[in-house]
């Protein structure tokens, strides 16, 4: 058996420094409740700035939306680098496999990223989103298929997508084609409407699915920020983080109003009796009516 969780809490928006030793935090309590693997929410560390519209309207940039994109872009954090360093040494500590969502900084870009660690410390991989949502393209640029990865562990496979790539089949395909079991869903969709989504790709993959999401108030932006906002409603993110079954259904209920762990307790031997009428890249694939080819090369040089 396998224990297995997500962590549901929200970022401290400007302040890595406090991002990271909340990490800490519920990793501790990870560890206490004797987790094989946790997920946190999409940016976790470095933050999702939900509302702010960073000075921008269609052929227009302000100079204070150019300083906010300045202020968030310093709480992003390189990979590898001092803060993955970090993490490795909080999920070795843990004895943790551990998804932690981040804003990833490469030159002068950011990027939606999910890193991978074992319990051993080491950083697996990365997998950054493939296409940032709407407003997010202001602030995010797209990621490639170069990091569209899964990785084998001594819990299982593990893999996954961000947030709003979960309605891109093909990206989803991917996942299934590399045997992915623990399909890792970090996000910050706190609608109803998202947790049919979770439970259809659980059922359609035949996987374990672990979705976190963030418990943002506001009380977590920093003075000033919110002069930025529109339309943020008064509990910007309140949450919806839950665990699934191969069969798509709930091994953790869906948790709004409050930070906290959900955790579930689960058996490898589900997936395979979940596949005895449905495998989508086997018995169910019809290869010869379909092929399926992910471009893995980088997009730019």
């Amino acid at each position: 058996m396998t224990e297995i969780g997500v962590v549901q809490a929200g970022s401290v928006l400007g302040d890595t420094e406090r991002c990271l030793a909340k990490l800490e935090h519920w990793c501790s309590e990870c560890a206490r409740r004797q987790l094989d693997l946790a997920v946190f929410p999409e940016g976790f560390i470095g933050g999702y700035p939900k509302g702010l519209v960073f000075g921008a309207s269609l052929g227009i940039r302000t100079d204070g939306g150019r300083d906010l994109f300045r202020q968030y872009a310093e709480c992003a954090i390189e990979v590898p680098g001092p803060a993955t360093a970090r993490i490795g040494t909080i999920a070795r500590d843990s004895n943790l496999h551990l998804v932690v969502g981040v804003i990833e900084r490469d030159g002068g870009t950011l990027y939606c990223t999910a890193l991978y660690f074992s319990r051993s410390g080491e950083l697996l991989g990365k997998h950054r989103k493939l296409m940032p949502t709407a407003i997010e393209r202001l602030i995010w640029g797209c990621g490639d298929g170069s990091t569209l990865n899964a990785f084998r562990t001594d819990i299982g496979t593990l893999g996954g997508l961000i947030c709003w790539e979960n309605y891109m089949p093909l990206a989803r395909m991917a996942m299934y084609a590399q045997g992915v079991q623990f399909y890792c869903a970090p996000t910050v969709d706190d609608r109803d409407v998202w947790i049919p989504t979770l439970r259809h790709i659980a059922r359609e993959g035949r996987c374990f699915v672990l979705s976190s999401c963030q418990f943002l108030t506001r009380d977590a932006y920093p003075p000033g920020w919110l002069d930025s906002a529109q339309n943020l409603p008064d509990l910007p993110i309140r949450g919806g983080s839950c665990i699934v079954s191969p069969m798509g259904e709930f091994l953790a209920q869906p948790l709004y109003g409050s930070e906290g762990v959900l955790a579930a307790r689960v058996d490898l031997a589900d997936l395979t009796r979940a596949r005895f009428d449905f495998d989508v890249v086997g018995h169910y694939a019809r290869p010869d009516v379909f092929q399926f080819v992910v471009n893995s090369g980088p997009g730019r040089g």
